[in-house]
Parts: structure tokens; C-alpha cells; sequence
């Protein structure tokens, strides 16, 4: 008896231009577009299986070892009825095809990080759990139309279907949506010397999710029609030129910039959101610092919806910016960049008053990664599911 599954890998990305507030709830259409960089999946990613099955007595999802509730009208019914829709009118293109649409599928995802911590945990899933479905469909859809239905689960999904630098078009059709989509500024491979580090301040579920913070600001917020209206239109274009001429100087200003809007907006909505902490704000502070003493910055702090940093930086640049990480985060565990281990210290002429020095575990780990590429089709290896399409692991 044939067996039709597919395991495929999705990519974190972290947002430059940040999105933030939908303009249409059911269809997730963002009040702005927005761009990201997509993050190394050898460091970070969701891993996904998806099988279709006759014996399926109803469609499955298990996350980190978890059932996860495939509830009639939220987003995983919706991304999966999208895919079986689409695997319908392919079979009816091409009557050759196995009959499969009407399977039953279970679905097994992993992320190899914390869920819901602020490090675009629903990015990755959701992407992965649409490209399984494509593979295990055999569909012919580009990563640009499967965007439109990865958008559906979760909205900076749909920025995760490619590598690289990764803009997602806000459209203007507020009717179907189908001009609200991802699209490759720059490929992985266009500048191989960005680089990031991760600051894991808090790896624990946000207080406030980025759905129902989103529908406040929305309705509370007058700094966010200022911003979609106002700020955000320059800012994607003056970045997607940044990224094209590889001027990291304007790359980590606007980023920077927008992060600081982003959480001004989650302050200014009623009652006000908090995302980041005192570490978080301390870690501002010693970037500031560091990008005082040369002529253009060196290093873009970003924050998504959580207390944990992103710190882009080029490859030259990196090691001095992690021993002045450690100099005021200290780990319990030794931190190694390109086979060397990194000790902390202060770059010269450094104001070491900007911060006071934490005690270890502040922050709890340190991620250093890249530019990374799209989702990947891995091997029956690596599948999560057994033999009878159940679980591998269960927590």
C-alpha cells in the first residue's frame, strides 16, 4: 500500500520593518507591509511530517509531542483545508493522480526553540506545516502562492516560505487578499557577511499573544495610524535599498528605528503592552554605546513581540560584539564562534556606566546565526511520524 507523506523544515525569520496590527482579521491582511531576514536553519527551525491516510479517522496535529486542537474556522483548519483544496483541483487537472484530498492527515511539528518566546515560533510552523502539505500534495504552486495560505496561520509565515531578505507586500485587495504576499528582496547567498546574535532573555510564553495585542493597538493606538500611514511606506523602501547596495550603516538605522516604533505603539496602546524588560532595555543601551564610537553603526538590535534581542552585525564585527555581550551577561557555559571560544571585554574608550552587570542567567543563552535559506524537504529519517502515522515522540 502506497504511502503519502512528506517532511519538510521551515526557517525563523526576525522582522527589520516590523508587522504589527491586521486591517482584516479573517483573511490576515496587515495594516502594513513589512521585511525580514530569514535566520539559519541549522540553528533554528520547525520541523514538520505530514501524512494522508484512508485509516485517519479525523485530521491530527501533534506540536512538540502535544495534540494541538484543529479547531472548525481557526487558522490550522484553514491552512489545511486551503492545502487540500488545492490537492483537489490537481487531481481534477490531472486524473492520472492518486485520490488522496479527501484523506484524513496527521501532522507532526517540532521547533528546535521555545514556542510562543518571541522568536517567530508560529513564522516557522506554520510554513513548515504548509510546505509539508504542498510536498505531500505534490503541488505546483510557487513559494509566492503558497505565502497566500501560510499567511492564513500565522501572518509573518508567509515570510518564511523563502530565504534571505523577505519583504511581504501588504496589497490593496482587501476582498481576497491575493495581493498581500511574500517576495525575495535578496537571496541568502547576496550578503554572506550578515550575521546575527541572539540574546534569549526570557524563554517562557508572552504574557500578552501577538493576536490579541495586534486587535488592541489596532483599536487604541493613534501612534499606529501615524506609523502605517506616515513612517512605514519610506522606511520599506530606504531598507530594500540598503540591502541592495549592502550598506549596513542605513540597514541597522531603520532597523533599529522601527524595533524603538514598534514597542513605542505596543506603549501607546490602552492599556499599554509590555513586551521587553530591564534587560532588554539594558541591552539597548550597550548597543547605543558600542555604535557611539565608530562613524556608522555596527550592530542593529531588533526586538519582535518578546524580551529577546536580535543583534545583526557583519561577520568582522561579531566576536567584539559578543565579548561585549558577555562582559555584562555572563554565561554558565562557554560561548565558541567559528571554533573559538569568546571571553568578555570592552571594546576601548567603551562607557562602561551605560549598564550595570548582570548576574548569570539574565540571559539564559546566546544564539549565533545567519542568513539562512527557505524550507527544505528532508528525508523519511527525519520524519516524525511511525510507521502507522502516529508520533515518533510524544512529551
Amino acid at each position: 500500500m502506497s504511502v503519502y507523506q512528506a517532511t519538510t523544515s521551515a526557517p525563523v525569520n526576525i522582522a527589520c520593518i516590523k508587522y504589527w496590527g491586521k486591517r482584516n482579521e479573517s483573511l490576515i491582511l496587515p495594516t502594513n507591509s513589512s521585511l525580514s531576514v530569514t535566520l539559519s536553519q541549522d540553528n533554528l527551525r520547525s520541523t514538520t511530517t505530514a501524512r494522508a491516510d484512508p485509516s485517519f479517522a479525523a485530521d491530527c496535529l501533534w506540536l512538540n509531542g502535544k495534540v494541538d486542537p484543529i479547531k472548525a474556522g481557526g487558522r490550522l483548519h484553514t491552512c489545511i483545508s486551503e492545502m487540500k483544496r488545492l490537492r483537489a483541483a490537481f487531481e481534477a487537472a490531472n486524473p492520472d493522480q492518486p485520490k488522496i484530498a479527501s484523506f484524513n492527515v496527521h501532522i507532526c511539528s517540532f521547533n528546535n526553540f521555545p514556542t510562543a518566546a518571541g522568536l517567530a515560533s508560529s513564522a516557522s510552523g506554520f510554513a513548515a506545516l504548509v510546505y509539508a502539505l504542498a510536498k505531500l500534495y505534490a503541488l505546483p504552486q510557487t513559494p509566492e502562492e503558497l505565502s497566500l495560505i501560510a499567511r492564513r496561520g500565522s501572518g509573518s509565515a508567509c515570510r518564511s516560505l523563502f530565504g534571505g531578505f523577505v519583504a511581504w507586500d501588504m496589497g490593496s485587495d482587501d476582498v481576497t487578499g491575493l495581493d498581500s504576499k511574500a517576495r525575495q528582496v535578496a537571496p541568502e547567498f547576496h550578503w554572506p557577511e550578515m550575521e546575527a546574535l541572539i540574546c534569549v532573555v526570557n524563554d517562557a510564553k508572552k504574557g500578552t499573544s501577538s493576536t490579541s495585542g495586534m486587535q488592541r493597538t489596532v483599536v487604541t493606538s493613534a501612534l499606529l495610524q501615524h506609523r502605517i500611514g506616515f513612517v512605514v511606506p519610506s522606511r520599506m523602501a530606504d531598507i530594500e535599498s540598503a540591502i541592495a547596495d549592502k550598506r549596513f550603516g542605513d540597514f541597522a538605522e531603520i532597523t533599529m528605528r522601527d524595533s524603538n516604533q514598534f514597542h513605542a505603539v505596543a506603549l501607546d496602546t490602552y492599556p499599554p503592552i509590555f513586551y521587553m524588560n530591564d534587560v532588554s532595555r539594558a541591552i539597548i543601551a550597550i548597543i547605543t554605546e558600542y555604535n557611539r564610537l565608530s562613524e556608522q553603526p555596527k550592530a542593529a538590535y531588533t526586538y519582535d513581540a518578546g524580551p529577546n534581542a536580535v543583534i545583526y552585525a557583519l561577520t568582522p564585527n561579531v566576536r567584539e560584539i559578543t565579548q561585549l555581550i558577555l562582559y555584562y551577561f555572563p554565561q554558565a557555559e562557554k560561548v565558541v564562534i567559528r571554533g573559538q571560544e569568546v571571553q568578555a571585554a570592552l571594546p576601548e574608550e567603551f562607557n562602561e556606566a551605560v549598564a550595570k552587570q548582570w548576574e548569570v542567567g539574565s540571559v539564559k543563552g546566546l544564539i549565533h546565526t545567519r542568513v539562512g535559506d527557505g524550507p527544505r524537504v528532508l528525508s523519511n529519517s527525519e520524519a516524525l511520524l511511525d510507521a502507522q502515522g502516529f508520533p515518533k515522540t510524544l512529551a
